[in-house]
């Protein structure tokens, strides 16, 4: 279900905030309908219509502000389990720079920065104009409108706060130059839990939405993030009550496995119970296009992660792959070794084309830099179309991007259970039902390297395996150089955060560079 879709609105048009590298007209607020913006939003539909703006950043990374920063690739480029690929290392030079922790302030993640502090700014647009609301607008609807926001902008700075580390801050909207404080980590992790907890406490998000409203923050939702931060953080003091919440969501009848994995990658397994939050994307009515790009509409994901000129000759599995793709994001052979042949992951997560690479081009596809016949089957043009988009249709895909699934609440608990001295043998009983769902052989016994090994297995391609390296003290030994010369160097403490562009320290001279060197 689709129902809720984002908006992009001019009334709310608003970048980094922090800097000034897009023109001070970028900051500017104004109505199109000529009133004051006291006047109009103070009724519940205008409030609405802000706080689904509020909404409309998350949609934007894939293509926009001049950078495709699809949050997958994002992250996985810098794990094990994939390569860069493309058209040459110069083709998303940053990504490739990044990949082989050589990033720097010219190859980075420039377009992300501003697409978060957007988020942010819609997210305190609409904290400030509740207070405007009249009486056309109920107390429940207000605390709810409140809560969404507050739990989106713990969303859009987490993501800051995983890449960047020490980034400029605020919670109200600034005023000219437009500069914040820049905390460390370490305060920025403290301000954004308390805020998150806040949220929580207040009870007033159902632990699930309806199908109407499939998309919002829910108190699910929040609990994932909540786990995610404190684990991350390797904050111990809170591993107890992320545990709660991933019972609470556990023992809950709101969420549960889809029995059938490859199932959740297609249209018809978008918000089934094993979907604690997707970021919805659509390819009908869509305004989205390549002189449009942060309107509503669908991904362009799948073009981005498909074979170049592939030619359907009769595989099942990608009769409409033919066409348009750019080949980026080739898996490793090193990946699809780690599953055993019975795994029904394997083939749900990468195609294997291997067999194609010995034809001629005309027969199979063109292939690009770091190719390896393998290739995501998640979000792959396969699980979805873009049939119903009216124009730039390789802009507009319907794939919506899986965020948190249930399986990760499960692997969350196991984790934090043996973390916390708690009952091993829930613990095994949790990771063997994500096994068994896969179709491999259950364990006795778990420790906490069977279940991040699990997690690399469950989530491949989803953009949580580099996560998870770094915050388990793993990325130094696992992130080395290569055997085929992509990656020549190896991840380091001084790696955790990547640099922050050159536009924004030139806007905010105070901003300090993160030492990634």
């Amino acid at each position: 279900m689709k129902t809720f879709k984002y908006i992009t609105m001019s009334l709310l048009t608003a970048g980094a905030v922090l800097t000034s590298s897009c023109g001070d007209d970028f900051l500017e607020v104004t109505n199109p309908n000529g009133d004051f913006l006291e006047d109009y939003y103070k009724t519940d539909a205008h409030l609405q219509e802000a706080l689904i703006a509020a909404y409309d950043p998350i949609h934007w990374p894939d293509w926009g502000l001049g950078q495709y920063n699809a949050l997958n690739i994002d992250a996985e480029i810098m794990g094990d389990n994939f390569w860069v690929g493309g058209e040459t290392k110069n083709d998303m030079q940053n990504w490739h720079m990044l990949s082989n922790f050589e990033g720097n302030e010219n190859n980075t993640l420039s377009s992300l920065w501003t697409v978060d502090y957007s988020g942010i700014k819609r997210c305190n647009d609409l904290l400030h104009y509740l207070d405007w609301a009249d009486e056309s607008v109920t107390e429940s609807a207000k605390k709810s409108y409140e809560m969404q926001a507050r739990a989106m902008r713990v969303f859009y700075y987490n993501m800051l706060w995983h890449y960047f580390g020490n980034i400029p801050f605020y919670l109200v909207n600034l005023s000219a130059p437009y500069t914040a404080p820049q905390l460390k980590a370490d305060e920025v992790y403290a301000e954004l839990i308390q805020e998150l907890e806040e949220v929580i406490n207040s009870k007033v998000l159902p632990l699930r939405w309806d199908n109407a409203n499939a998309g919002r923050a829910s108190q699910a939702f929040c609990y994932m993030m909540y786990a995610e931060m404190v684990m991350y953080q390797k904050d111990n003091s809170r591993y107890s009550k992320a545990l709660e919440y991933m019972d609470e969501i556990i023992k809950s009848t709101d969420y549960e496995l889809n029995p059938n994995f490859a199932n959740i990658w297609y249209v018809e397994g978008e918000w089934t119970k094993e979907s604690i939050w997707e970021i919805n994307y659509e390819d009908g009515g869509n305004e989205r296009g390549w002189s449009s790009p942060l309107a509503v509409g669908g991904t362009v994901l799948p073009t981005l992660i498909s074979p170049n000129n592939f030619v359907a000759t009769g595989e099942p599995d990608w009769d409409n792959m033919s066409g348009d793709g750019w080949g980026f994001l080739p898996a490793r052979i090193e990946a699809y070794d780690k599953f055993t042949a019975d795994d029904v992951r394997r083939d749900a997560t990468i195609l294997d084309f291997r067999a194609l690479n010995g034809k001629d081009e005309a027969e199979s596809y063109h292939r690009r830099y770091q190719d390896t016949g393998l290739w995501l089957k998640k979000y792959s043009k396969v699980t979805g179309t873009c049939a119903g988009a009216s124009f730039d249709n390789n802009l507009n895909f319907n794939n919506n991007y899986r965020y948190y699934r249930y399986s990760e609440a499960l692997l969350n608990a196991a984790e934090l259970i043996l973390q916390t001295g708690g009952n091993a043998a829930t613990a095994t009983q949790y990771v063997n039902q994500v096994r068994s769902r896969a179709g491999i052989s259950t364990l006795a016994s778990v420790t906490i390297d069977d279940i991040l090994n699990e997690r690399d297995l469950e989530f491949m391609g989803e953009g949580k395996r580099y996560w998870d390296l770094v915050r388990s003290g793993k990325a130094a030994t696992v992130l080395v150089p290569d055997q085929y010369n992509y990656r020549t160097n190896s991840w380091t403490e001084k790696k955790k955060y990547i640099p922050i562009a050159q536009g924004e320290l030139d806007s905010d001279p105070a901003l300090v560079q993160n030492d990634y060197k």
